[in-house]
This record gives structure tokens, sequence and C-alpha cells, in this order.
């Protein structure tokens, strides 16, 4: 795991306390030299009760600033309450890569 995933760990540990965590690097899938640029975030939180989807982006993009306005290229999350992560138990799969360099 390198310091950017960490990173993010650490940061949305500390904010939502969730019941589940995942941050994965996705930058294996991605045109390009950077090896912590892309991320898929799984966080199932209480925080997120009575929280539209926006607003729960919102709030992840907000905790993640720093890094989005440096490091990070591209982040995906899923965002779900307890209730929600009980009925549908896993992430969808992230897409293959369709631009960059991946596809010269």
């Amino acid at each position: 795991m390198g310091p950017i995933q960490s990173l993010i760990e650490h940061k949305l540990n500390s904010t939502f306390t969730p019941t589940y965590l995942e941050v994965e690097n996705e930058s294996h899938m991605h045109g390009g030299s950077a090896s912590e640029s892309h991320f898929k975030v799984t966080i199932v939180s209480e925080k997120f009760i009575e929280m539209p989807l926006l607003q729960r982006h919102r709030f992840v993009n907000q905790v993640l600033r720093e890094e989005l306005d440096g490091a990070i290229h591209a982040l995906a999350m899923h965002t779900y309450t307890p209730e929600q992560w009980g009925n549908v138990g896993k992430a969808p799969d992230s897409p293959d890569c369709r631009g960059g360099s991946k596809h010269i």
C-alpha cells in the first residue's frame, strides 16, 4: 500500500468512523506512469443516514480536497448507509479505462 492510499484510508476512517471501508488503487488500469492516481473508495457509515447521495460525495470530496487538488487524478466512490450495504453487500466493479495511453 502506497502513502497516498494510506492517507486516504486514515482521513476517511477518522472522519466517517465507517463500519466498512475499502480503498482500492486502480492506477494500474489506466495509462501513464503514476502509481497512485486513480482510486475506488467503498465506504459504509452511519453518517450517511438521511444524507442524499450528492451530499455524501461532496462530503468525501471535502475530506480529500487536498489529495484531489494534487496527486489524485480520479476517484470513484460508493457511499452506503449500513442498511443499504446490508442490501447490496458489494460495490460495482469499475469499468475498463477507455481513454489515455492504454488505447494508443
